[in-house]
This record gives structure tokens, C-alpha cells and sequence, in this order.
């Protein structure tokens, strides 16, 4: 490189750069001509000469892009370096450089996660594109093995909310090295407890093991380090665990193949599909507020003739078997269309389709009390119940493959549940609300599937067997594993 162009680069001095094009138009010709070169784009980046830098890439974009023979790009040495506006700059310009391997195939959020989060860069960059958070160094690492390895749990902090938003979160935090570790296990390797908590609160596959066919748990114990096998052992609950991780495996296995159609569908055919299947909800819908016959009317009973139950009002026309025949099939199909809907809105981003799914979560609990509420017998009420608690835990297995949210799923689960239990007039009205509140408690202390899968085994077991015994047998259990549940938040906030 011309010493004049290196030293107008080092000071920023544009006037020099244009002089010393006058007097050789080909000045800057010979950088596209090597393949691995400095350039003074290079040399801007690394000083923080804005201007000079905004001039160069005016004039050459491709200098943005070019690695220099330390495998750097100007904004790897920019993000280096931390010079925050210059970034910020370049990426106005080109937003795609962020993904730019270089050296090791580390791109500049990677080089973020090294060096730390200054001044909300990391955010920045995540804002840019989410989708970097994927990329991969020749180690096969991404940005959650980085951050982990250099102690920054400032940067982990950051990405894990912003990863949690969107759907490829389990696969990313997941994601295995060149050794078969995840950042679960480099966290446990080097006795990080806090980031062990951020992780397992992401989803972090505790069972997951590498090449040597070791957990995270098994790694902290061989290094003895005790912190972090508190916070492990402390999100082991056995065979709720264990079932877990079986069941995820199962359901993720089977999602696979069922929606790899629905992934794949056009977005012409998706809106068109979307449209049929919401004419499909709106008929089953309407089946329940128009039930075959009509319902009883207060005058069509008499107190005079002994006939008048004002129990009846409201309810059906049609007998027990007549009823079960028609809205069983009914049931089947709205349930079938209900999930259909929310696998086909996966493409669609993440705020709007909670947003629907929440949206369809109440449309669901509509349909299901408008059933119950028409139901001729009390028999007929506790056959809808044992389909809405099915449809309530096939919603909670969808949630294994990221196609419902969280929330949707703990507002149907606050309000079916629980609602199985008030098939029966003699129970206590307070006992739903318990249910709903140590539901609630699961969830907020993102213990949720061990909290859904003990509500839903409880509200199954006592809204079918009436048998004292069994009930309480289920009640104990319950309350001796909220117990644990609460010693293991608690061993794991000590530390």
C-alpha cells in the first residue's frame, strides 16, 4: 500500500485520499486484484476515521466485505476496537456484513461476545439480523459457546431473551461443538451457575451428552464443582425428567414428519388454507350455539303439569346418545382445525402470532364451555370434559415443537383443567382455583412442564375416580412434589 494512502487513512484525512486519486486513478485498483489484503477501509475501521471510512466504502464496497491477511474485516476490527458509531455506520450501509466470516470463522457478533457488549452493540446487532445468532465458527460454536467460554454473562443475558423469541431457540441452545458439547456443558466445565440457570431456563437439553458421552452434570462432577451440580441436580426431579425428555424426543420425532408439508406450503396456499380452516372453526363454532333442535325454552315446560326444571334451560333437546353422536364429531373436527391453524401460522413473526395464538386460546375456551353449558345430562358434561382435557394436552405437546406459545397454552390450561373438576356438584367451588394457583405457580417459575404435567394428571384422576382414596393419594403427591419443587428453587438461589 502507498504510504501517503496509509497515512490518509490513519488520520481520516479525506483531501488526502481524493489528492492522491487525481494523481492515480488506479490508486485503490490493485486491492480488488489480491484476494487477502489490508486496505484502507481496513485501517479507518481499526482508527475510527468515520468519514474517511464512509468515503472509502462510497467508493469501494467491496472493501467492506474483504478479509486482510489477519482474516479481519474492517467491521471485525471496528467491533474490536469498540468503536460503536463506526459500526453502526457501516452497517446502515450493509447490514449483511454482520454475518462475514472471518478468522476462524468467527463474524463480528461473535468477536461481540468476546470482547463484550459495549454500549448496547450486541442489541444492535441482534436488531439487524436475528439470524446471526446461528452462524457457526470452524468449531462448529455459535455466539451461547462464546459467550460461555470468555465469562460473559452480560452477553448471555442479551441473547438469550432475544433468542427465546423465535423459533429455531431450542436448536441454538442445543447446538453442539466439534467435542459434542453445548454451551450447558462449557458453563458446567467452568463452574458457572448463573449461566446454567439462564440456560436451563432457555430449554437447555440437561440430558444432552457429547462425544465422550457426558452430561452437564456429569462434567461438573468430575470437576467437583459444586455450584454448578446444585443448579443441575436442582432441575432433576426423577422420573418427571426423564419422562420429559423422552416424551420431547417422541413428539419432536413425529412433528417432524406431520408438519414438514406444512413448513414447505406456499405462501399463496397458506392464506388460502388459513381461510378454509377459519370457515371450518366458525361452522363448529356455531354448531355449539345452534345445537340440532334448539335448546328448552322457559316455556316449554310447565310448573302446572310438574314438568318445569328450570335445570333444563338452556340445555339441549337432544337425548344423551343423540347429543354424543353429534358433537363428538364435532369436537374431533374443531380440534383438528384449531391445530392445523396453528401449525400453518409458524412463518408468520413471533409478537403477531402469539398474539393470534392468544387470540385462538380464548376462541378454544368459548367453544368448549358452550358445549358444556348445552349438555342435556351430566353424563354427557363429564364426556366433553375428558375432550377438553385431551385437547388441552395435545396444545401442551405442540408446545415441544414451537408452535404454541407458553402463554396460550397457560391460559388454556387456567381455565380446562380445572373446569374438569366442576363436572361434579359437590365439589368445593374454591378447589379450581387451587388448582389454577399451584398451575400458575409452576409456570412462573418456568418449572412449566413438571407443573402441566402433574395439574393435568390430577384433574384427570379426580374428575374420573370418585374414590376418596385416590384423590387424596393424588393430592399428597402433589403437595410433596411442590414441596421439592420449592426446596430446589431455593438450594438453587443460594448459590
Amino acid at each position: 500500500m502507498d504510504e501517503r494512502l496509509r497515512t490518509a487513512a490513519h488520520t481520516g484525512n479525506v483531501s488526502d485520499l481524493y489528492s492522491l486519486i487525481q494523481r492515480d486513478g488506479n490508486v485503490l485498483r490493485h486491492f480488488d486484484e489480491v484476494e487477502f489484503v489490508e486496505t484502507p477501509l481496513h485501517i479507518a475501521a481499526e482508527e475510527g476515521c468515520i468519514r474517511f471510512a464512509m468515503e472509502m466504502m462510497s467508493l469501494k464496497p467491496s472493501f467492506a466485505s474483504k478479509l486482510s491477511q489477519q482474516g479481519l474485516t474492517p467491521l471485525h476490527l471496528a467491533v474490536t476496537k469498540g468503536h460503536t458509531s463506526m459500526v453502526l455506520r457501516v452497517l446502515e450501509i450493509d447490514k449483511d456484513l454482520v454475518r462475514v466470516k472471518g478468522k476462524n470463522g468467527k463474524t463480528p457478533l461473535h468477536i461481540i461476545t468476546e470482547v463484550g457488549n459495549h454500549n448496547g452493540l450486541l442489541e444492535r446487532f441482534l436488531e439487524i439480523c436475528p439470524q446471526s445468532i446461528r452462524d457457526v465458527t470452524i468449531e462448529n460454536r455459535n455466539a451461547l459457546h462464546i459467550a460461555v467460554k470468555n465469562d460473559r454473562l452480560d452477553v448471555l443475558r442479551v441473547l438469550l431473551p432475544t433468542l427465546r423469541k423465535t423459533d429455531y431457540y431450542r436448536e441454538v441452545v442445543n447446538q453442539k461443538d466439534e467435542d459434542g458439547n453445548t454451551a450447558l456443558h462449557l458453563a458446567a466445565f467452568h463452574n458457572q451457575p448463573e449461566m446454567l440457570k439462564l440456560l436451563l431456563n432457555c430449554n437447555a437439553d440437561k440430558h444432552a451428552t457429547n462425544q465422550a458421552g457426558l452430561m452437564a452434570l456429569d462434567i461438573a462432577d468430575q470437576n467437583h464443582n459444586e455450584d454448578s451440580i446444585t443448579v443441575l441436580r436442582g432441575c432433576f426431579i426423577p422420573g418427571v425428567s426423564n419422562f420429559k425428555h423422552k416424551l420431547e424426543k417422541q413428539v419432536r420425532k413425529a412433528s417432524s414428519l406431520i408438519s414438514h408439508e406444512i413448513d414447505n406450503i406456499s405462501g399463496e396456499d397458506r392464506n388460502a388454507l388459513l381461510v378454509i380452516l377459519g370457515l371450518l372453526l366458525t361452522a363448529t363454532f356455531q354448531a355449539s350455539l345452534s345445537p340440532p333442535g334448539g335448546v328448552w325454552q322457559g316455556d316449554n315446560t310447565s310448573k302446572s303439569k310438574g314438568s318445569y326444571d328450570e335445570n333444563a334451560l338452556g340445555r339441549s333437546i337432544l337425548d344423551e346418545f343423540s347429543f354424543l353422536f353429534f358433537y363428538i364429531p364435532t369436537f374431533l373436527v374443531f380440534i383438528v382445525t384449531f391445530f392445523l391453524t396453528l401449525a400453518l401460522l409458524k412463518p408468520y413473526p413471533h409478537c403477531f402470532r402469539t398474539a393470534l395464538q392468544v387470540l385462538l386460546a380464548f376462541f378454544a375456551i368459548c367453544f368448549d364451555l358452550s358445549v358444556r353449558f348445552i349438555a342435556p345430562t351430566d353424563f354427557t358434561t363429564r364426556v366433553m370434559a375428558v375432550f377438553s382435557v385431551l385437547f388441552f394436552i395435545l396444545t401442551v405437546l405442540m408446545v415441544f415443537t414451537s408452535r404454541v406459545s407458553k402463554l396460550s397454552v397457560a391460559i388454556l390450561g387456567c381455565w380446562l383443567s380445572p373446569s374438569s373438576v366442576l363436572t361434579y356438584d359437590d365439589i368445593d367451588p374454591v378447589l379450581p382455583h387451587v388448582i389454577q394457583g399451584v398451575w400458575l405457580f409452576f409456570f412462573l417459575y418456568d418449572e412449566f412442564w413438571k407443573g402441566t404435567i402433574l395439574v393435568v394428571a390430577y384433574c384427570l384422576a379426580f374428575s374420573m375416580i370418585r374414590d376418596l382414596t385416590i384423590f387424596l393419594v393424588f393430592g399428597c403427591w402433589l403437595s410433596l412434589c411442590l414441596c421439592r419443587f420449592c426446596l430446589n428453587r431455593f438450594l438453587i438461589h443460594k448459590v
